[in-house]
């Protein structure tokens, strides 16, 4: 698969944030995204392996749109939020996004899509509609999803065995989750990696122990029923 680099954006301190798109055209895209919390390498680290694959690879036809890292200011400095300490999955427009907020973590922000790093999300919807998000963080094992998705969390937990969830037992208002899947109606697995610290385990052996589930997830026909 041929991955070519899209038009840039760029992050609260001017850094380039990078995207790329697949040789294969759709109406709508199948989208990997990483780094939307900044401190969570993790997924950096898988959506890194993931890429170098596909463009390895000649099984999957699909057509992709990757976003390795989006809080690109937040992974330099190994920080959760942005460089306004907004966290960039409070900070979209749904309908039950609020201002209010507890932990410094959770910082929305002054308004909906009030940072550079979404504003570039949303042009890239735009322009290449997503059916279907994968965006992969770290916290604790597990396979969030919402909307219709179910199936593919099942597929993703039946290599690794991570519970699954349509609710991950906190609010999430602002999140990408909530934002595709109701405003899009693209459905959303938000895959939570183990952390380093946590798990004692390295980055190579998180990749290791989801690699399968994912390259057979792609090369699957599974993700292809979202696009028609």
């Amino acid at each position: 698969m041929q991955l070519s680099k899209l038009k840039s954006g760029k992050s609260v301190e001017g850094n380039e944030i990078t995207s790329y798109i697949s040789d294969k055209k759709s109406k709508k895209y199948i989208y990997l995204m990483g780094g939307v919390h900044g401190d969570e390498v993790e997924g950096v680290y898988v959506v890194d392996k993931l890429m170098k694959w596909l463009e390895d690879d000649v099984d999957v036809d699909l057509p992709l749109v990757v976003v390795p890292i989006l809080n690109v200011d937040g992974y330099r400095s190994g920080s959760r939020v942005n460089s306004h300490g907004v966290d960039l999955n409070r900070n979209l427009d749904t309908q039950c996004w609020q201002g209010d907020f507890k932990e410094a973590k959770n910082n929305p922000g002054p308004s909906p899509l009030s940072e550079p790093e979404n504003v570039y999300l949303m042009e890239l919807f735009k322009k290449f509609p997503p059916a279907f998000i994968l965006t992969i963080h770290s916290w604790k094992p597990i396979v969030n999803y919402n909307g219709d998705c179910k199936e593919v969390a099942e597929f993703l937990a039946n290599y690794n065995n991570y519970p699954i969830a349509d609710d991950i037992g906190y609010p999430t208002p602002g999140s990408l989750g909530t934002y595709a899947s109701v405003n899009l109606g693209a459905p959303v697995i938000t895959f939570e990696c183990p952390t380093l610290d946590e798990s004692g385990k390295d980055l190579n052996q998180i990749w290791k122990e989801n690699e399968e589930a994912f390259k057979n997830l792609l090369k699957s026909k599974l993700l292809s029923n979202y696009l028609q």
